[in-house]
Formats: C-alpha cells, sequence, structure tokens
C-alpha cells in the first residue's frame, strides 16, 4: 500500500504558528526528548513552573522515536525516574520492567507523564534568539515569535542549540588522542562494520558517493570534523496484518546501493547474516521486541550492521551547526537513502535471494508512527555539538584511571563510535573502499558523571544545564550518550536548576552536597557499587 511521508518532517516553516505572546516560567525546558519530559516533570514535580519547548511534533526524541532496544549498559547504575519509566513500560506490557518496547507504547508512557504534571508543553518551537543580561539568559525567542523569560533554562536538545547561542564553548567532531591522552578517539580504522574482502570504490571511472579520496589510514588518532553516522532506528514488524512492504523512494539513486550490491554478492554468510536460534532468517541487528502483535508476530528496532547499511556515512556532517532549513534536506536525503536501501535488499534482482527473502519478510507495521508514514519522526543524531566545560569526561573516565567526587549519574555502555567516512585505499595496485570510525570498547565498570560536566566552565553563562550535549570527548560520549543516561541527568538538571534558585546562585556555585543528597534520596545511583 502506498504511504503518505507528508507529515515525515525535521522543520516545516508551515508548522510556526505567529504569534507576539510572551511566556513567564522559573525553567524553560528547550527540547522535548526523554531527557527533556524528565527534565520538565521532575521540576513541575517539585513545584516550579515550567515550560518546555519541542521543535517538532511528538515528545520523547529517539525513546519514542523508534530506538525501542534499550542501550543500557548495565542496569543498576539507571535509577531515579529513568529506572521508573521503564517500570511503567513493564507495567504496559504486564512485566516487573520492560527494556525493549514498542515506540507507541513508550510514546504513550511520556505523554501521560507531561498530562500528570501538568507540563505546559509548546510544540513545533525552533530557537531563534537568546537574550542575555551580562552572564544570565533573560529570555529566549522562538521563530514565529514566541517569547520565553525563565530565571533558569536547559538545554536538553540533541543539537545543544541554546547551549551554542549563549555563546558557551562547545566543539564538533573528534578531537586527536593527544589532546586528553587516549588512544580511540581521532580517526580509526578497525575490523568491526568493516568490508572483510575488496570492494572497488569506483565506478565508470568515478568515485561513488560518500566515498572520500584520501586515504585516512595515514591518519589514525588524528583529529577532524567528522561525526559519527545518523541513521533512523526502524520498528519493523513480520506481521502480515500490519506490515507494509517498503516503498521506492521517488528519488532512488542505484548509485548510493552500488556498494550494498558489490557487498552482498561477496559476504559470507556467517559475517553480514546470521541466523538466529529457533528463528528463520533474521539478518543482524533486526532487534526482536518481545511483545507479540495481536496476530501473534513480531516487531522489531532495527539498527545499522556491517559494512553497508542504515547509516548514512558522511552525509550527517553539517548537521551540528546547520540552519533548520538544512537540516531538513539531510533529513529526508537520510529518510531518502535509508528507504531506498530497504527497497534495494528486498527487490533488487541483483542482491542475492536469500537476502532479498529476509528483507521482504518484513515492513513497516501500520500501527506506528501513524502521522509520519509509519516511518520514525526522530532522526538518530549520535552525536552533535558538545559543550567543552571545566571537567572533561574522557577515555580516562571510562576506564576509571580517574573518578570524579561531583556524581550526578553514571555511564556503563561501552566507548561505542558509528562509522564516520569511507575512504579509497591503495592495496597491491588496487582500490578498495574502508570503512572508518567504528569503535567499541567496554569501559572498565561503571562511572560517574562529573556535575561540572553537564554545566557550563565558571565564568560562562550562569543559569543554564545541558543533559545531553553534555562536555565529553567525542569518545567518552560514545559511552555516554545513551537514552538512560540523559533521562538521569535530565533529572538531575532539574534538581540543581530548582537548588540554584533557591540559593539564587550561578548553577557552578550549586552546593553539591545537597544535591547529592536531594539525587540520592530520589533514587538516582552516583557511585560505583558493582562491576
Amino acid at each position: 500500500m502506498p504511504i503518505d511521508l507528508t507529515g515525515l518532517h525535521y522543520y516545516d516553516p508551515t508548522w510556526i504558528h505567529r504569534t507576539n505572546e510572551t511566556v513567564r516560567a522559573e525553567i524553560c525546558v528547550y527540547g522535548g526528548n526523554a531527557s527533556g519530559v524528565i527534565a520538565a516533570v521532575k521540576a513541575a514535580r517539585l513545584g516550579k513552573s515550567v515550560i518546555l519547548l519541542q521543535p517538532g511534533k511528538h515528545l520523547g526524541g529517539l525513546t519514542t522515536g523508534g530506538l525501542g532496544w534499550t542501550d543500557y549498559g548495565k542496569k543498576h547504575v539507571i535509577g531515579g525516574m529513568a529506572r521508573q519509566f521503564y517500570r511503567d513500560l513493564g507495567r504496559e506490557t504486564g512485566k516487573e520492567e520492560e527494556w525493549a518496547f514498542w515506540p507507541s507504547t513508550a510514546e504513550r508512557v511520556i505523554n501521560r507523564y507531561v498530562a500528570e504534571a501538568k507540563v505546559p508543553v509548546r510544540f513545533c518551537q525552533y530557537l531563534d534568539k537568546v537574550e542575555m543580561s551580562g552572564k544570565r539568559i533573560t529570555a529566549i525567542t522562538l521563530l514565529g515569535g514566541l517569547r520565553v523569560e525563565a530565571a533558569m533554562f536547559i538545554d536538553a536538545s540533541y543539537e545543544g542549540d541554546l547551549m551554542a547561542k549563549t555563546g558557551v564553548t562547545y566543539t564538533v567532531g573528534r578531537e586527536g588522542n593527544a589532546k586528553y591522552g587516549e588512544t580511540i578517539n581521532g580517526i580509526q580504522i578497525h575490523s568491526k562494520h568493516q568490508f572483510s574482502h575488496p570492494v572497488d570504490p569506483y565506478l565508470d571511472g568515478k568515485l561513488l558517493p560518500g566515498i572520500v579520496a584520501e586515504d585516512l589510514s595515514r591518519r589514525q588518532g588524528e583529529g577532524d570534523q567528522r561525526v559519527q553516522a545518523y541513521n533512523f532506528r526502524m520498528c519493523m514488524t513480520d506481521d502480515p496484518a500490519l506490515k507494509i512492504a517498503w516503498p521506492k523512494p521517488v528519488d532512488f539513486d542505484p548509485l548510493h546501493y552500488v556498494l550494498a550490491t558489490r557487498w552482498f554478492n561477496g559476504a559470507k554468510d556467517d559475517y553480514n547474516e546470521q541466523i538466529r536460534a529457533g528463528r528463520e532468517t533474521v539478518p543482524e541487528k533486526f532487534d526482536i521486541l518481545e511483545t507479540k502483535t495481536p496476530g501473534g508476530f513480531f516487531k522489531t528496532d532495527t539498527n545499522n550492521h556491517g559494512p553497508v547499511s542504515s547509516d548514512f556515512i558522511g552525509a550527517n556532517h553539517d548537521w551540528p551547526q546547520a540552519d533548520y532549513a538544512t537540516r531538513e534536506i539531510i533529513f529526508q536525503r537520510h529518510v531518502n537513502y535509508q528507504m531506498g536501501y530497504y527497497w534495494h535488499m528486498a527487490n533488487a534482482p541483483e542482491i542475492p535471494e536469500r537476502y532479498r527473502q529476509a528483507y521482504r519478510r518484513w515492513g513497516l507495521p501500520k500501527d506506528e508512527f501513524t502521522d509520519t508514514g509509519h516511518w520514525p519522526h526522530q532522526l538518530y543524531i549520535r552525536e552533535a555539538r558538545r559543550m567543552v566545560s571545566d571537567y572533561v569526561l574522557t577515555e580516562a573516565d571510562c576506564l576509571l584511571k580517574r573518578i570524579v567526587d561531583d556524581s550526578v549519574g553514571m555511564g556503563s555502555y561501552q566507548m561505542d563510535s558509528h562509522n564516520c567516512a569511507r575512504f579509497v585505499k591503495i592495496e597491491n595496485g588496487k582500490a578498495r573502499v574502508v570503512n572508518e570510525g567504528d569503535v567499541q570498547q567496554l569501559p572498565a565498570g561503571p562511572y560517574p558523571v562529573s556535575y561540572r560536566s553537564i554545566t557550563p566552565k565558571r565564568g560562562e553563562c550562569e543559569n543554564l544545564l545541558v543533559p545531553v550535549c553534555l562536555s565529553a570527548s567525542h569518545i567518552c560520549y560514545g559511552s555516554v550518550r545513551m537514552e538512560p543516561v540523559f533521562m538521569v541527568l535530565g533529572e538531575s538538571t532539574a534538581e540543581a536548576a530548582v537548588l540554584a534558585l533557591s540559593a539564587q546562585c550561578a548553577v557552578q556555585e550549586v552546593d553539591y552536597r545537597s544535591l547529592r543528597e536531594r539525587l540520592v534520596a530520589a533514587g538516582q545511583v552516583l557511585t560505583i557499587t558493582g562491576p
């Protein structure tokens, strides 16, 4: 059946409501992903007036946008409202907790939180201007004219747009290893999600799209401005009553899938298609969400896997600092690429039949994302801007070579970066394509996240907290950037904002002992309690 993608946008000028309204609140939260929702709901529960501003039409970000197979690392260090969220998801499915859930279930819980806390939400609000008095934000203006005055601001956006407009120090891209004494930052070439056999990067004497001519292997460990690839975390179903066959995008460009064709025709079965025990042919990273459909079938959270997959490598580097219209162009290019990839894998005769069958088994579920053509509304912004504060989390924190004493939450997932680039390498006189940027290394154990990493440097903005684009090196951010951690830090920023309001002090001057007491009382886990 045809699908209607007219509602699938990052930014649509027709969404902007023109107004000259001014709203006043004690705490303004910009960014309605799960972190922003938790921050706003917590602030409201603590009795503060709050407003939540969301670019787009849905709350929850990736948590409601397809990332149902939760990347949690160690569950025992996830506490407070974040842990309660997964318990509340469990109640929806008859379990104690649920860590692998349908997008629609997560959105139902997120929306209920906001409604019960009576948090005012303004949708389709994109930041335009920031008003400062000295080192404090006094008001922000959104596209369309809405003006919000507040005493405290929380930037929970995936891009750090509010943070950037205040003049807070930030960075984009990868530091070289020498910057912070790291070993796996910067340009990295490893074997995971890599071409294990030679694939020609040229067609008719021209490089295929997205491939860099420079041999980046000569610059291993050096920094650059690239960010790890984005994609959509896809909810798929194999239920015939719900499944919509993969549509072919209008702007299908066969050049984008030449590498896939060449790779899958030479791939070993045990590398790019693994058989799950007790299941039919399921390509890797079609993570099965256990809750069954009414027909007794399944849904997935499908992620990138292998050397050519749903990651649109190299197409996102302008996103972090682009304007909204440019981001919309990049967003649609990602939709087009990924939709074309699935159609190609399921239908192109040059793809081996065993792979076509595996992809044809799945399709878009007609009961998910009903206003965006059953396609996820949230692009996976794995990394954008990152604040540079008085404490930068690095590989040393993940490896427990240093441990901070002002914890506001715990990270525990592996240091995880998706590929950032593809390049040409000459071996034995022949050109082959190589992926670059993928890193997957476990931390030494759960590690604390410093309060200083979610507050700007002393001397910079005094009433801003940043739970998502926090201060971390590229490779450490690859560990800390998980949705449960963002929720934990969202709650911590709300508690800190309330303390700063009470003491009438800068966020950098909040008494950490008082903050710690409040976080512990709220059920947060702040110290290492096990492996």
